[in-house]
Formats: C-alpha cells, structure tokens, sequence
C-alpha cells in the first residue's frame, strides 16, 4: 500500500508550499521514517530559498535526497532526525538522523541513516549536520593545542567551530560578533566573546564563518605571520572582494576552504563520511553545552510563512517540529 506525506518545497525566490506526495512501501533494504524534527540551515538553505545558487554549483550543491532542481522548484534540506517505522529489525523503533528535506515521511537506503547514541535526544541531534561541518573545519585547519584562534561569525557553525576549539589544551579561542546579544550563547558554550577585532593579537587560526566580505578582510588582518584563515561561509553568486594587496603576501597567509562535501585530507585515508557523522554524534551527545544552540520552534505545517523569515534572521538552530 501507498503512503500519503507532506514536504516543503521551494518554489520562488522567498516563497514554498508544502505538497502531497506518495510514497511506496519500503522494499527489503530500506527504511520507511517517520520525521519527528527537522532544522532550517540559515546558511546554504536561506540561499536556495532566495534562488541564488550559481549555475555552475548546481550539481555540487544538491543534497543527497533533493527533489527537483535549481533554482526552482525545489525539495531541500539535509537536517532530519526521525523513528523508523519499517525496514530491517535492528533499525525499527529506533531514532535515526538522515540528510533529508523537511517532510513527514520518507523512504530511504537503510544505509542512509545514522541511528542515534542512545545519549543523544532526537531534538538535539538535528545539529548532526552542522556540527560535521564544524569538525571537518578543524580538521582542515590543523588545529593544534596552544594556539590563538579567533571565530569570526557567531552564528551555529562559527558557534560549534567555538566549541570544539576552546576545548582544545591551552588553546585561546574567541568569537566575534558584531551583534552583542550574541555574548550570551558564547558564555552558554564557555567561550570568551568580543564585539570587534580591533585591539587583539594576532592570531595562530582564524576561522571565518560570518559569510559577510568585510569580516573576511578583518580575518586577514588579524591573522599572524604565515597564520590560517579557514573561509567556511558560502556565498552563493555573491562576489567577495579581498584586500589581498596589503599584508596577504608578505605575512605569507594562508587561505583555506573549507566544505563538508569531503573529508578534510589528512583524515580522508581512514575516515569516510559515515564515521564523521557517528563522530558528530558522539560529541554532540556529549556536550550539554551544545543544546544552547537550538533556537525556537516551527510547526512543519507553517513553514511555507516561517521559512523565508527565517533564513533571512540572525537566530542559531530553527528546530521543525511534526506534532508527534
């Protein structure tokens, strides 16, 4: 038998409707899910819903489960925490995480989902996600204990990147914000904050994660002699421009990139992607600290006026509740 569902799509540049659609029953190697929670990525998200996807990103940018194509319509969104209803026996009745849109059910390769430590609740594991991002950042910036770093851009991925920074032995790690309100979530996650770049000392790593071009240049300035500044902002067909004549050569910088799509280099050999999400997740379950991060709630069933809204703020992690 058929299963009716609900899924958000994108239909317009700040616009989306929530469809029915119809799902086929399960077959021997897949798992049908139950949606329980979903979050809004302000990031990548609030570009697909504003339509800005540059042509040539169109196939590197799908998510793995993304229905239709850009710019419009589209099916998008990669933050999903659900019960598995049907499949096979070890994975029913279990919460699980999968990199699937906001919708009330799907069915998808028992392969593609994550199950859930049992320390991990299923609201907070929507930051499974970012908190991936975050790790795979440090792992491309080499981080090493002892070092100066600066997060520029305290939103969740400058927040997680933070996180999991100040814990490193002697490190020094500060987030910047221009907005003060901001002071309050980096005490929530025992790191020092400050307004402003102005006045601090060159910096070992700075990690740029507030996708705004006059930040990125702060980040050059701040950064130490043959210092690493990780751009982990996506911009989308925005052009960036940087003052790469002023002190980019002759204090011998290095820029990085830095995207969740492959593991960072020096872990590749050993970790695919399916062992960094678990790692994600171990920490997450781990780290109280971490549930700071999640901002208020939607009803699935208002997004079509919520999401626009909500890619456009400044908040942390908008969690999508199901009514279940």
């Amino acid at each position: 038998m058929t299963l009716d569902v609900k899924a958000y799509w994108a239909t317009a540049p700040g616009q989306g409707e929530i469809r029915d659609e119809t799902l086929q029953p399960p077959g021997p190697d897949e798992v049908l899910v139950e949606t329980r929670y979903s979050a809004v990525s302000r990031g990548t998200e609030a570009l697909v819903a504003s339509g800005r996807v540059p042509v040539s990103q169109h196939r590197a940018m799908r998510c793995p489960f993304q229905a239709g194509e850009f710019p419009f319509p589209v099916k998008y969104g990669y933050c999903n925490v659900g019960l598995v209803e049907a499949g096979p026996a070890d994975l029913v009745g279990r919460h699980v995480f999968c990199l699937y849109p906001h919708q009330t059910r799907y069915v998808v390769p028992a392969t593609a989902v994550q199950p859930l430590p049992e320390a991990l609740g299923p609201r907070r594991a929507v930051l499974t996600a970012n908190l991936e991002t975050a790790l795979n950042a440090l792992w491309d910036a080499a981080l090493l204990p002892g070092e100066r770093v600066v997060v520029v851009g305290a939103g969740v991925i400058g927040c997680l990147i933070a996180r999991l920074a100040v814990q490193l032995p002697g490190a020094e790690v500060t987030l910047v914000d221009i907005d003060p309100a901001k002071a309050g979530i980096a005490a929530a996650l025992g790191v020092p904050f400050r307004t402003s770049l102005a006045g601090h000392p060159p910096a070992d790593c700075v990690f740029h994660a507030a996708a705004a071009p006059p930040a990125l240049a702060g980040a050059l300035e701040i950064a130490g002699f043959e210092a690493r500044i990780v751009e982990v902002s996506w911009y989308g067909d925005k052009a960036v421009p940087l003052p790469l004549g002023e002190a980019f050569h002759s204090q011998r910088l290095r820029l990085v990139g830095s995207q969740v799509g492959a593991v960072a280099p020096a872990l590749r050999p050993r970790f695919d992607h399916q062992r960094r999400l678990a790692k994600a997740m171990d920490i997450l379950a781990a780290d109280d600290r971490l549930e700071a991060l999640l901002d208020a709630e939607t009803p699935f069933a208002t997004l079509p006026a919520m999401l626009p809204r909500l890619t456009a703020g400044a908040g942390l992690c908008h969690v999508v509740t199901y009514g279940t």
